[in-house]
């Protein structure tokens, strides 16, 4: 058994976040609930591992709770199957995998400015991203006041026309940077924003742009590996391109299982983390004629048996997918009908008559050799899986498995 692997069933057992009102309360939490599976984390982990040179290092993106997976845990699990940094967008997320003994170097992804945030930075350890100029003052101004250095990392804007200084500008930037005091240049980098498009045009634009910045910053090829990194891909460039991995990759959902895009698939093999799963809380059978929820949007055809599931809205599903989903009872695909509710939801279970009150509903995930994935969702309502993976509220636990 490899090293990560005896680490993660220690993990395994240990509390994660919201398992304690599952474990407290003698399981009356199991209406509904979000499983986690550990261990595709460490796999998922390993198989970028593979595509890495031994001089590029994996960060692992935790922001917005670990895209709703659990930051600290899939940190933790990540950091033992190879992962060395990890990426946060604010300061209390930082904050938090610190105080729970996360000792791996975190960047914060997000912009920070007040002496106020410096301060907590500074306090817990954590590397800001360094935008502008007037930023690098004010790290630098107070971090003199407490006699503090800090390492810091220059965002350059390439092309996504959100955080960073213009890539024109680069040279004076990093040099304004190297030159304050108690600022620690321990990054460059950039962010793609069609990295997930099969054509690459705009991410080769990005790339040259990205190399002629830190060309007019001095820095060639054969710089020094330890400072400063250089950073570009995240988890769609790091598969399409190994000619943007440099000296550290940003992954954030591939280390829970989905890919970018469709053409990224066969590049290398994912395992989903997440399944959210619900019980049938009662059965019933409505007549030809019956309407179904809020607006009677739904009207039964025939007789019909129904399933309350306890599940709704108010827990992460949305709305928008009433009347236009399936989900997974007994290895076997069942309509959802009528409108979804805040906390529940109808099911047309005719087809399995001998249905039972606390049967398990798979609403994503797999069941035998059907599978429905965060995928399948986002393209119904025309959005992206990240926001799918996201959506899941706290007041569903989540509950490691594997």
């Amino acid at each position: 058994m490899l090293s990560w692997e005896e680490d993660l069933r220690e993990i395994s057992t240990q509390e994660i976040p919201q398992v304690r009102r599952w474990d407290e309360y003698g399981g009356i939490c199991q209406r509904a609930w979000v499983e986690i599976d550990l261990a595709a984390v460490a796999y998922n982990v390993q198989q970028l591992k593979l595509l890495l040179s031994p001089q590029t290092a994996l960060m692992t993106v935790v922001k917005a709770d670990g895209y709703g997976h659990g930051a600290f845990k899939v940190a933790q699990t990540a950091l033992k199957a190879g992962a060395t940094w990890l990426g946060v967008a604010t300061i209390p997320e930082g904050i938090e995998l610190r105080d729970r003994g996360i000792n791996a170097p975190i960047l914060i992804l997000g912009a920070t400015h007040t002496p106020e945030q410096v301060k907590a930075i500074a306090q817990w350890q954590l590397q800001p991203t360094i935008c502008t100029p007037k930023q690098a003052l004010i790290f630098s101004e107070f971090l003199t006041t407490i006699n503090q250095s800090l390492p810091v990392h220059v965002k350059l804007d390439t092309g996504m026309s959100r955080l960073g200084s213009p890539w024109q500008e680069a040279a004076e930037f990093v040099t304004l940077v190297k030159n304050l005091p108690n600022l620690e240049l321990a990054s460059i980098y950039s962010h793609l924003a069609t990295a997930d498009s099969p054509d690459f045009t705009v991410m080769k634009q990005q790339q040259q742009r990205f190399e002629l910045a830190i060309s007019a910053c001095g820095i060639g090829e054969k710089k020094e590996m330890a400072y400063p990194k250089l950073h570009l891909a995240n988890s769609a460039a790091a598969l399409a391109d190994r000619r943007l991995h440099y000296d550290m990759v940003r992954i954030g959902l591939a280390t829970y299982g989905l890919y970018p895009a469709p053409h990224l698939q066969s590049v290398i093999d994912l395992k989903p983390v997440m399944q959210v799963k619900a019980k049938v809380t009662q059965v019933k059978t409505i007549q030809a004629g019956t309407g179904v929820s809020y607006g009677h949007h739904f009207i039964a055809d025939r007789e019909m048996l129904i399933a309350v599931v306890g599940i709704g809205y108010a827990d992460g599903i949305p709305r928008n997918l009433s009347n236009n989903m399936q989900v997974l009872v007994r290895s076997k695909l069942v309509p959802q009908i009528g409108a979804i509710t805040m906390d529940q939801m109808m099911l047309d279970v005719t087809a399995i008559p001998d249905l039972e009150i606390g049967e398990i509903v798979t609403l994503l995930g797999k069941d035998g050799k059907i599978k429905i994935s965060a995928d399948d969702w986002a393209t119904k309502l025309g959005t992206i899986s990240w926001e799918i993976l996201c959506s899941f509220k706290h007041r569903l636990p989540r509950v490691a498995i594997g």
